[in-house]
């Protein structure tokens, strides 16, 4: 009883060295090694990459609404910005495609879109210093729209 004790207290793999542990699960993966495997350690990674790449949407989803409204609704600083923005609106878009490869991913993003607005909305107030009425308490834009490498709003 007093080696199992001690063998739950000593630091796995896992926690001593995570790049080498993941060296030996793929080892073990690829050898279909599965009796071997550390399950605990590799469900959680594996679930903690799921959470990743939605928060990875989400954000880039914010950063491209943040942008779009600017683009839109900030008539003071629009001749200065413009072509900065469309860059980032770009970029944004071009990220978000990467992640799309799965339909999954962008349906994802399609299901929080109205989440992610409302936050996208409060920093872009907070951004542009502008009265909050500026901005539309609902998204004003469609997926599509947002989605189109084309477009820029007017």
């Amino acid at each position: 009883m007093t080696t199992e004790i001690l063998k739950s207290v000593e630091p796995t793999l896992y926690e001593e060295d995570y790049y080498l542990w993941v060296e030996t699960t793929l080892k073990q993966l690829e050898n279909k090694d599965i009796q071997n495997l550390d399950w605990q350690h590799l469900i959680e990674e594996i679930e903690a990459l799921g959470i990743e790449q939605r928060r990875k949407v989400e954000s880039y989803l914010k950063q491209l609404l943040i942008h779009l409204l600017l683009y839109r609704y900030w008539e003071t600083e629009k001749e200065n910005c413009q072509r900065g923005w469309q860059i980032e609106i770009t970029n944004f878009r071009d990220e978000l495609e990467f992640s799309f490869r799965s339909k999954t991913l962008y349906n994802y993003s399609l299901n929080c879109l109205d989440a992610v607005y409302i936050k996208a909305r409060r920093q872009a107030i907070q951004k542009a210093g502008l009265t909050p009425e500026i901005f539309p308490e609902q998204c004003p834009f469609t997926s599509e729209d947002i989605f189109n490498s084309e477009y820029f709003p007017e």
